[in-house]
């Protein structure tokens, strides 16, 4: 789902018309795959279910110098943002409750590991064989609302490709005008977007 709609993208710019309905609904899914391509994360839950779907991402439960994805027997790297936990199954088989875990980083978002408390005399684990065995559900994005920052971020980037594809202003030689008539920059992002999005780009 794009952050912006083809009616707020039109309020934005001041337009009453529908003279570029077209070009203009070609925008928001465009704008959304450069912002989230730019900082190497998405800023909602995974839609192909629906947005406020719950989806499973599985782990290996071995440690990272193993080839896995735990930092330590009770801590797993999900090296994904996680908005929202639904539910976890061990590489056991068994069931971990929500209550047994606290997600890191505390007080920050995005939660991007998973700990087992250490009172719960639980720890990561499988049977058989380990690769994928642990099961994450939730809701996976930086969190479960797009950032208003992202939001300012997709109208101005958007309305910046609309003008240069109706030619309000010169075309840099690094905007390519696309097959169904949009803007697209190629390696360029309007440096007033690039200072809304630069907290949000994924380090790591």
């Amino acid at each position: 789902m794009a952050y912006i709609t083809t009616a707020q993208l039109k309020s934005y710019l001041g337009i009453t018309v529908s003279t570029d309905d077209t070009e203009l609904g070609y925008i928001p899914d465009r704008v959304t795959a450069a912002i989230d391509s730019y900082c190497h994360r998405h800023f909602e839950p995974e839609s192909a279910h629906g947005p406020a779907a719950s989806h499973t991402h599985y782990f290996t439960p071995m440690l990272e110098t193993q080839g896995g994805d735990l930092l330590d027997w009770y801590t797993l790297n999900l090296n994904h943002d996680l908005a929202e936990l639904t539910s976890i199954t061990n590489g056991d088989g068994t069931s971990i409750s929500v209550n047994d875990v606290v997600l890191l980083p505390l007080n920050v978002t995005p939660t991007n590991m998973i700990r087992i408390k250490s009172a719960s005399g639980k720890f990561w684990t499988w049977s058989g064989s380990p690769e994928g065995a642990v099961a994450v559900a939730g809701k996976w994005s930086y969190s479960l609302d797009i950032p208003a920052d992202v939001k300012a971020a997709a109208l101005r980037w958007g309305a910046h490709l609309y003008r240069l594809r109706t030619g309000a202003t010169s075309v840099p030689a690094d905007i390519t005008i696309s097959a169904d008539g949009s803007a697209f920059a190629s390696n360029r992002i309007p440096s007033d977007v690039a200072q809304l999005l630069r907290p949000y780009i994924r380090r790591s």
